[in-house]
């Protein structure tokens, strides 16, 4: 055999050991499935120890993986949150703090406020870097589904994604825009008679159906898959009255809001099933074992449907009900079954979280500039994980915008109403958790593992380390170029 034969044949073998190397670290990687749900409520979840929420499907993600009871939304509200978690940003940094909407412009509040809160930021700015621009470059196949919510609605239709600021413009080389079977889309006639469907039927969702059909269908990349959901937002409707007579029967009839608990508990149950048909679809995929499912809310509860006791507040503001999200994690490979992460875990953590399990290390600033967030890839095998940080939320709005006159001053614990929220902005370090109130500058002080419910202000008896969290707060947000309420010039007339 000549040596040029021989030195031919080394060479491919060599290319075919380092192709089997790449291949090998390439399936090792493992393919991504976020469901991302809307207004869910961090104890609304039979796993989070809700008395008559049915929830089995998404229970089993905390059954076969791993439960987060500290996990937050970055923000009380919809694209806010969404914003952050994409980015790996406080919405501080970036600069969109409330809802996207129509126009921008000013916020308009029906009643003289004493602050003007920031001009409203309608879209997600297309230089910043979404989960899914980091992850193409590292060979994952990218798809979203359902509701953006980060951009300014097109054509007048709420929610409906913009051409020039969409999940294709930001990273997502699959993106189908689709609703689904949600109440928002049904016509005026359907919603003063949704039609009944039989025992034991669930309404058809042509969304979480693409969602099941991408999964499954042959890959040769691991995927990333974003599934944002639009249940369990308003309006909460049910065409499966079978279930809505089930749980007339089961929730007592002296619990306050009876009806609505009833309407609400159905349609969770239905968000329910939709997870199963998507859980199926991984099984079917036979990608189980190396899939992480990330299961998270993007806010607190909605305060006329669900009791966010014993959390104080819902969502809209920066008390536990407002941030605090039940989120699950399963990767069988990696993670330990019925295992339980108690670290303070945050939305913003995403990003750096998913890039290292793909291979990549984020650190606090790269080339895409700060990133606020840490992997919690740790929590997964070691459950004693719990770095000390602060944990940064800021809100510079009044809530809500046409009827603040009209909705309650305090913002109670499990009152089933709309109360006021003012701008506040608040930091939690530790067991420690302060919120600094800019009206009037007033900080209230909070050891979560004594008072859950944030009923106990220690701010006059633990003054020094008030002071210091204030101290840290104010320096975070200053550091962050965070975006401030001002001095209403309307009130000062």
């Amino acid at each position: 055999m000549t040596r040029i034969v021989i030195q031919a044949i080394a060479f491919l073998v060599a290319i075919t050991l380092s192709c089997s190397k790449s291949n090998a670290a390439t399936s090792t990687r493992p393919n991504i499935v976020f469901i991302l749900v809307d207004d869910l409520a961090w104890s609304d979840l039979a796993c989070y120890g809700h008395r008559w929420h049915r929830t089995p499907n998404i229970d089993s993600l905390a059954r076969d993986g791993m439960r987060i009871t500290n996990a937050y939304s970055p923000a009380p509200i919809c694209s806010a949150a969404r914003a952050s978690i994409l980015t790996g940003k406080t919405v501080a940094r970036l600069g969109f703090e409330f809802v996207t909407k129509y126009e921008g412009g000013s916020q308009l509040i029906d009643t003289d406020v004493p602050l003007a809160a920031p001009p409203l930021t309608l879209n997600l700015p297309l230089s910043e870097r979404t989960i899914a621009e980091h992850l193409a470059p590292l060979g994952y196949e990218t798809a979203f589904f359902g509701k953006w919510h980060l951009n300014q609605h097109f054509n007048r239709v709420y929610n409906a994604w913009h051409p020039e600021y969409g999940p294709r413009q930001q990273g997502f080389e699959v993106a189908i825009e689709d609703v689904g079977a949600h109440p928002s889309t049904w016509t005026k006639a359907q919603k003063r008679e949704p039609a009944a469907l039989s025992a034991g039927d669930f309404p058809d969702d042509s969304m979480v159906s693409k969602v099941a059909s991408f999964i499954r269908k042959p890959h040769d990349r691991p995927f990333f898959v974003v599934a944002s959901s639009f249940y369990v937002h308003t309006p909460v409707m049910n065409r499966c009255q079978w279930l809505v007579d089930q749980y007339e029967a089961l929730i007592p009839p002296d619990v306050p809001s009876r009806n609505r608990r009833v309407q609400y508990a159905a349609f969770l149950e239905t968000l329910d099933h939709h997870v199963a048909t998507i859980l199926q679809a991984i099984d079917d995929a036979q990608v189980r074992e190396n899939t992480l499912v990330l299961f998270w809310s993007d806010n607190g509860g909605h305060p006329e449907y669900t009791a966010n006791a014993p959390l104080r507040g819902s969502k809209w503001n920066l008390y536990e009900g407002g941030i605090r999200i039940p989120a699950l994690a399963r990767l069988p490979s990696q993670i330990e079954a019925g295992s339980i992460c108690n670290a303070p875990v945050i939305g913003y953590d995403i990003l750096p979280t998913l890039l290292e399990l793909a291979g990549r290390e984020v650190g606090a600033v790269d080339e895409v500039g700060a990133v606020d967030g840490i992997s919690f890839r740790p929590a997964f095998t070691d459950s004693t994980w719990n770095p000390t940080r602060n944990l940064i939320w800021h809100f510079p709005y009044y809530h809500p915008e046409s009827d603040f006159s009209k909705a309650i001053d305090k913002i109670g614990l499990d009152d089933f109403v709309v109360s006021k929220t003012r701008p506040q902005s608040a930091l939690r370090r530790g067991k420690y958790k302060a919120l600094l109130f800019a009206e009037n500058d007033a900080l209230e002080l909070y050891d979560l593992e004594a008072d859950l419910s944030e009923q106990n202000d220690l701010s006059a008896s633990m003054p020094t380390l008030a002071e210091a969290l204030r101290q840290q707060l104010t320096g975070e947000l200053r550091r962050m170029n965070a975006r401030y309420a001002v001095p209403n010039s309307k009130s000062a007339k």
